[in-house]
């Protein structure tokens, strides 16, 4: 069932070392670092969320004599600077976990250090299937994967809906072209299902040249995998043409933060996939604080590190403030946060993680 959500618009790796695990063992239990990659210098969401899950943390367990440290480090730059950033956080910062808030292929470089140096990596943003791939037990995600997206998209449209004339929209970023492909592969079991495929470049601003083809197409409907900023204008150039095709897209659209002055006049009647609502209301707790805290109304990209930050937190307490059991702790937590209950499958991959949700606006 579709939860429906109505929104008012005023609104180069080291060599592991075989003394690691004991120096693992001295670590100060006062002061726990975390790392978290971001992207980018600029991506500010994932910071906000993770300081936010730090300083509530630092605020309630201060009497325990444990502090919480987040070092935040940026993977923008040629490539392997991730990989770099990521050992530099291990042996150098000795940090209890990495949270990654950044793209699938640079969650690969992560996976491949904590692989070699078995440092619990939680993705709270790479939602590339073939990470879980090569089995990594220290790799775990707390959003809904490619596969897990596409399948509940498919359920929706074709079984429950029974339409057939699906229009994708995409840009060709790396993790959109994943989604894409996933949507595809489910698509393709289905008798009589072939999606018209369009793509477009980050830097196109206008989408008219694709409205004639939705038209001719009869389209049932459109599903849209790429940024936020892409995707709205073109909800809102299709709208504005006098286009009401129901739309369809992954948790990305969510991604960013927005003010309340930011128009949405014209997103209405979209569905998307989703692990939780924390956005379903301007008087949620977590809604209300992150806006005091930061001026902004909190997106995915925040949720999930606010999430992933204190899935984290959680996992070191129950360890024990043991290293070595992080990833054992890691593999049988059950959280409920912000995004809704979590916890991993023997892959490291959240369970029931895709829901979809409805949003329409109220004028």
């Amino acid at each position: 069932m579709i939860k429906k959500v109505f929104i008012i618009i005023t609104i180069c790796f080291l060599s592991v070392w075989n003394s690691h695990a004991q120096q693992n063992k001295t670590v100060t239990k006062r002061n726990i670092k975390i790392g978290l990659l971001i992207g980018k210098d600029e991506s500010v969401a994932a910071r906000n969320g993770a300081e936010m899950a730090i300083d509530k943390a630092n605020k309630k367990e201060g009497s325990d004599g444990l502090h919480f440290q987040l070092l935040v480090r940026s993977m923008e730059g040629s490539w392997g600077t991730g990989s770099k950033e990521a050992v530099n956080l291990v042996f150098n910062e000795k940090v209890w976990a990495i949270l990654g808030s950044h793209d699938g292929r640079n969650a690969h470089l992560v996976e491949q250090v904590v692989a070699k140096t078995h440092i619990v990596f939680l993705s709270a943003w790479a939602s590339d299937p073939t990470l879980y791939q090569a089995f990594v037990p220290w790799f775990f995600s707390c959003v809904p994967n490619d596969l897990q997206q596409a399948s509940i998209l498919i359920e929706e449209i074709v079984y429950k809906r029974k339409w057939s004339k699906i229009v994708t929209i995409s840009d060709k970023s790396y993790d959109s072209k994943l989604a894409l492909q996933s949507f595809l592969r489910e698509a393709k079991k289905v008798d009589k299902v072939e999606p018209m495929q369009l793509f477009y470049d980050s830097s196109d601003k206008d989408f008219k040249h694709f409205f004639e083809k939705i038209w001719k197409n009869e389209t049932d409907c459109v599903v849209l995998f790429g940024k936020q900023s892409g995707s709205k204008k073109f909800i809102q150039q299709l709208r504005q043409n006098g286009m009401n095709q129901p739309i369809f897209g992954t948790f990305s659209l969510l991604a960013e933060d927005r003010s309340d002055e930011e128009g949405l006049t014209q997103v209405h009647n979209i569905t998307l996939v989703t692990s939780g609502n924390w956005f379903d209301s301007k008087e949620a707790l977590f809604n209300k604080e992150y806006y005091k805290k930061y001026g902004k109304i909190p997106g995915a990209v925040a949720a999930y590190a606010f999430d992933g930050i204190n899935l984290i937190i959680k996992a070191i307490k129950n360890s024990g403030l043991d290293r070595e059991k992080m990833q054992e702790t890691m593999s049988n937590i059950h959280y409920t946060g912000v995004t809704g209950p979590i916890q991993f499958d023997k892959k490291g991959i959240r369970m029931d993680a895709a829901v979809l949700i409805e949003i329409k606006m109220e004028y």
